[in-house]
């Protein structure tokens, strides 16, 4: 079963950067899509990104665009997500899961990694 694990959360400072991975093992990253996911206290799991296997194609969430930067290496099994000019309202966990493709039902959730920007 494809494992995922989530690193490189941390605090940051408003403004500032983070850079997320999303390191699978067990199982090649190279069929799947890839999405990165965040759930703040209190409110509901959202989608932040997507990259698709095939294509590279990739989506993003309105509140993020501009911002995050998702790219894939499928030599190094990994997914990173560049987190740039962070906001308090980023302050989430963070997670990475798999799909056959972006718009297809997610598994192997990572166990998530926490964002919090605070000055």
């Amino acid at each position: 079963q494809l494992q995922l694990v989530e690193s490189g959360g941390g605090l940051v400072q408003p403004g500032g950067s983070l850079r997320l991975s999303c390191a699978a093992s067990r199982f090649t990253l190279d069929y799947y899509a890839i999405g990165w996911f965040r759930q703040a206290p209190g409110k509901e799991r959202e989608g932040v990104s997507c990259i698709k296997s095939k294509d590279g194609s990739i989506s993003y969430a309105d509140s993020v665009k501009g911002r995050f930067t998702i790219s894939r290496d499928n030599a190094e099994n990994t997914v990173w997500l560049q987190m740039n000019s962070l906001k308090p309202e980023d302050t989430a966990v963070y997670y990475c899961a798999a799909a056959s493709s972006c718009d297809k039902d997610f598994h192997s959730w990572g166990q998530g990694t926490q964002v919090t920007v605070s000055s």
